[in-house]
């Protein structure tokens, strides 16, 4: 495909079924040059037209266009600390299989040979990309620093591809999974929104004019520092009362733990809270103060009005969302507009999600130069 044509496809997968007139008006194209470029891409069988629809304009009605079914499949696969997701997708990263695996050996010979079993166990056909996303640092391929696994300067896409012979995209988690909301999630037709991740670790990813924003920090974790309670808890740097000290599952349960003088895990901890145990209550309230804080001071800086909330621990977002609220309210101004809240509760299968999106645009890329 040429770029124009490629950039016509990837509209028509993201927002598709759409009829012409919207797509003119998207891609700020005339009539003319639609047809010119959709042409071959419906004698490719890459795209279809739908049945005739009423789309309120004057005139006969429109057949809107769609991206083919059967273009092939895609997997996607999130690396944690000690766990693989893996997921099999369409070309719209809806979900066809899914599978997870323990990791016993967190070297990367050990970790890639595993993701490798777990891709072709998904048994997809038409295999046509795979997304590999972790928490890290990553370039071209490469994860430079992955500090849940330990790993630095690992050539991650370079192995797989040599093992699996298709090509590889890998992602840092939360740039993939902002990514995936974009494409194919609550963000689509948002122009920008804020995503925040809370679990192990606490993530931010940004979209502002319709483009994930990708600069050499964003896959740093600079968002997991930013100063939120100048009482609370230290993180592992050191920063008393930052995101992480704050919002990481970890911190919450070390918090109750001590309280309660005995081990308590995070499910355990917001269940307690839940039946309003004083200790877990305490310490829930003061999470879910710091993560309305995060949202409100997210969505200020980045003049953005909608949140994607996602990742492990969002079951706090559940048990403290009145609390969550309040403190967003407090934290904008008052002729802000509303924030929009959005939770993705699906878990780890959104993260592998994601990297199959990140799959499914790489494969675009590709076909438009």
């Amino acid at each position: 495909m040429s770029e124009s044509e490629a950039a016509v496809a990837r509209a028509v997968l993201i927002h598709g079924p759409v009829s012409r007139r919207d797509l003119t008006a998207r891609l700020g194209l005339s009539p003319a040059s639609l047809t010119r470029l959709a042409k071959p891409l419906l004698e490719r069988g890459l795209l279809v037209e739908l049945d005739e629809v009423a789309d309120g304009s004057v005139g006969r009605p429109t057949r809107p266009l769609d991206i083919a079914p059967g273009l092939g499949s895609f997997a996607g696969v999130k690396i944690t600390g000690d766990q693989i997701v893996a997921v099999g997708t369409d070309i719209r990263a809806e979900v066809i299989a899914c599978d997870e695996r323990t990791i016993e050996d967190a070297s990367p010979d050990a970790v890639l040979r595993l993701v490798v079993e777990t891709v072709l166990g998904l048994g997809l056909d038409g295999l046509r990309g795979v997304g590999v996303s972790l928490g890290g640092v990553v370039h071209d391929g490469v994860v430079a620093f992955a500090p849940f696994l330990g790993w630095a300067d690992v050539n991650v896409r370079r192995t797989l591809e040599r093992e699996l012979s298709i090509p590889v995209a890998v992602e840092n988690d939360v740039v993939a999974l902002a990514e995936a909301e974009r494409w194919f999630g609550v963000g689509r037709g948002l122009d920008g929104f804020v995503t925040l991740t809370i679990g192990a670790g606490v993530g931010y990813g940004l979209v502002v004019s319709g483009e994930v924003v990708r600069t050499p920090d964003a896959t740093t974790g600079t968002g997991g520092h930013i100063p939120l309670d100048p009482y609370g808890p230290l993180c592992t740097d050191g920063h008393r009362g930052c995101a992480q000290a704050m919002l990481s599952s970890g911190s919450i349960t070390a918090q109750m733990s001590a309280a309660l003088g005995r081990p308590v895990d995070y499910a355990e901890t917001l269940e307690l809270a839940a039946a309003d145990h004083p200790a877990a209550r305490t310490v829930v309230d003061a999470a879910g103060i710091a993560l309305g804080k995060l949202m409100a001071l997210a969505a200020n800086l980045s003049l953005q009005s909608a949140v994607v909330l996602a990742g492990d621990g969002v079951g706090l977002f559940e048990v403290a969302e009145e609390v969550v609220r309040r403190a967003v309210a407090d934290g904008r101004d008052a002729q802000a507009a509303p924030l929009d809240i959005h939770v993705d509760t699906s878990g780890f299968r959104a993260w592998a999600r994601g990297a199959a999106s990140v799959a499914i645009q790489r494969s675009m890329d590709r076909a438009g130069r």
